[in-house]
């Protein structure tokens, strides 16, 4: 494939949710930017004449290193084909991930194969989405109260990935044997240039920087464009990281002219019913359902320890399309949610069925994910409803695939991290489909009313 030099950026994000995050953050900067499903053709993306970011939204999150090792690298190599001053392995702000699923240092020591030996900046704080590092230690808010990762009620007790430690250091020293170092808060303000030198000469090969705001951000962001620049060789600079990285880069883009700052995109107005998926255990999503149930939409418990079974998935399916029609054809807006925040018994019913079938119980999200997707594929074919909210990062991945959706561009937006999004899809039914797909953590207590509204 000829390399587009078009291109500032491309990246892959190792879950849906996050990766359009990235998307967003880009957009609204001044970089127009596409997110697919698959890496694009050259063809395809003639298509897109205006387009100068491109990225692939991927379930490495969900993956082992043995799968990472297979699903990787060729994406990665369609990825740098497709050119760009920058290769972003975007992960969550929340830095999912063990030595076991969802490996960063793993899909790390990947990138470094294809887009050649380098020192890797890892910036993980996003101030915008309420995530900060300081010391190396990662930490997240939530309203008035600001949690270190491993004291965080959600991450501490995420069900696949769960927060021990909030040293990225030393979290991600589990999960690869590369040399890792850090520049903090305190190097930031000193002249960072001169400490990253060090570090590199020195012989790091990862290197953790502390965000605390966007000052922070326009200073990482700087050195980032530098380096980029700098590259002597036929591949771009790899950075690992959150949405933090655009925001980094675009602040420095925007200080030197290279791209303007846009006029936020108008709403799109209301629409009369809405349809929602949720497949996330999130407290947010918990209050988001709470307020749904609130405010006239009608709420449907699914029963996920029968969709995850084979042998009664399809009729559990059934049975859920057919009750939400009927709420539908009354004029109402339908919610299906899989789990009521992380304490839902639900949660561990299910895995303890996948056990007595002998099936993987960390196959939970692919399995509900996917069953989900078609409940979704199913209503809108029959409603024709052309809006739709799902939630949840591998709920998010599954439904897209189940509506043929190959590629999304933001159209207007909601919550940081949440935009609502243009579908394009080879099926005509959800072609120009608006859809938002939500990470469980972000937006606000009313988010889906917003959706429903097209408000901002």
């Amino acid at each position: 494939m000829k390399a587009d030099s078009r291109l500032m950026l491309t990246f892959y994000g190792d879950d849906f949710t996050g990766s359009t995050d990235v998307m967003e953050v880009l957009e609204w900067a001044g970089v127009p930017a596409l997110l697919f499903l698959e890496p694009p053709t050259a063809d395809l993306l003639a298509r897109f004449a205006h387009v100068r970011a491109v990225g692939v939204a991927g379930v490495s999150r969900s993956m082992s290193p043995a799968q990472m090792d297979a699903a990787l690298p060729p994406l990665f190599e369609a990825l740098k084909a497709l050119g760009g001053d920058v290769f972003h392995y975007k992960i969550c702000s929340t830095f999912d991930s063990s030595p076991t699923i969802g490996s960063i240092g793993h899909a790390a020591e990947l990138g470094l194969r294809v887009f050649g030996e380098q020192t890797i900046p890892l910036l993980v704080g996003a101030p915008f989405l309420r995530r900060y590092v300081a010391f190396s230690n990662l930490f997240a808010r939530i309203d008035d109260t600001t949690y270190r990762l491993d004291r965080h009620p959600t991450m501490s007790k995420h069900p696949i990935t769960p927060m021990h430690e909030a040293d990225l250091r030393l979290h991600l020293g589990e999960q690869t044997q590369r040399r890792i170092a850090a520049i903090n808060v305190l190097h930031l303000a000193q002249g960072v240039r001169a400490y990253w030198d060090g570090l590199r000469a020195n012989g790091t090969e990862i290197v953790v920087f502390d965000t605390i705001d966007d000052g922070h951000l326009l200073t990482i962001g700087t050195l980032l464009d530098d380096l980029a620049v700098e590259r002597t060789q036929d591949s771009p600079l790899l950075i690992v990281g959150s949405s933090g990285v655009e925001r980094a880069l675009t602040l420095r883009w925007q200080q030197i002219g290279r791209i303007t700052q846009p006029p936020p995109p108008p709403p799109v107005g209301a629409v009369k019913q809405l349809i929602i998926v949720s497949g996330s255990a999130a407290p947010p999503t918990a209050a988001q359902i709470d307020w749904a149930e609130q405010n006239g939409f009608a709420l449907m418990r699914l029963d996920t320890a029968r969709l995850v079974d084979p042998a009664t998935a399809d009729d559990e399916r059934s049975a859920a399309v057919s009750a939400a029609l009927e709420c539908l054809s009354a004029g109402r807006s339908v919610l299906l949610f899989s789990a009521r925040g992380p304490d839902d018994p639900h949660i561990a019913r299910t895995k303890a069925h996948l056990a007595e079938l002998a099936l993987d119980p960390n196959a939970v999200g692919s399995l509900l994910g996917t069953q989900q997707g078609m409940i979704l594929r199913a209503l809108l074919e029959r409603t024709g409803l052309r809006r739709a909210v799902v939630t949840g990062g591998d709920t998010c991945g599954y439904a897209a695939r189940q509506l043929g959706i190959y590629a999304l561009s933001a159209l207007m937006p909601v919550a940081p991290g949440a935009p609502l999004c243009r579908a394009y899809s080879a099926d005509p039914r959800f072609d120009g489909l608006e859809i938002s797909l939500k990470a469980g953590q972000v937006g606000k207590v009313d988010y889906f009313g917003s959706i429903l509204q097209g408000s901002q």
